[in-house]
């Protein structure tokens, strides 16, 4: 069992930035961000099918800010059914994209990010995480493709980059099946927002 620590922990350990939840004025600097951090071709990827059209978790989306409130980094996470176990939906997360600036990049920005993230998806009470990555960077959090052996994403994808990360033990014992997305539309936020105003 990973010991996870709180996420406010964090708050002093960022001298060059703040990790702050996601604002709606954020997102066109966070999207120029994953077009400069991941190129083009990001919206192709299989994680990309999961999330289109979704909202991410609830408070489960942040931003790093530097002192003069501009972005420097970001990171999501999604609802989703990570396969099926006993007939049922399995819940998870999918933790992605992942970015910083490049001229953050290799300051431990990233890393504080992926803490701060797992923290408030321990404390919300979140069973497991699920990522596609590069083992060799995301095993220093917990995550392996151990737990991952039976799931598959829509689309192409390489299985030694489907990871996992179990923030309750046994979460993600005994499920089988594809990766599908879950949580809420897009949509349904401009709806709220129509209906309030």
């Amino acid at each position: 069992m990973t010991a996870f620590v709180s996420a406010s922990a964090f708050a002093d350990a960022i001298p060059f930035a703040a990790i702050v939840g996601e604002e709606r004025g954020h997102v066109p600097a966070r999207e120029a961000l994953l077009d400069a951090a991941m190129g083009p071709g990001r919206t192709r990827k299989s994680s990309e099918q999961i999330r289109a059209g979704r909202l991410p978790a609830q408070g489960l989306a942040f931003s790093a800010l530097r002192p003069d409130s501009s972005l420097v980094g970001t990171v999501r996470l999604w609802n989703i059914s990570a396969g099926m176990k006993d007939g049922a939906n399995v819940p998870a997360l999918l933790l992605g994209p992942l970015a910083v600036s490049p001229e953050s990049q290799g300051t431990g920005l990233g890393s504080l990010l992926m803490r701060y993230a797992i923290a408030e998806a321990a404390r919300l009470g979140h069973g497991a995480i699920i990522l596609v990555g590069d083992p060799e960077y995301y095993a220093r959090f917990g995550f392996s493709a151990d737990k991952t052996r039976t799931l598959s994403m829509p689309g192409p994808f390489e299985p030694r980059r489907l990871l996992a990360l179990e923030l309750i033990e046994g979460a993600l014992e005994g499920r089988i099946g594809v990766v599908a997305p879950a949580g809420r539309f897009a949509l349904e936020e401009a709806s709220e927002m129509v209906l309030a105003a």
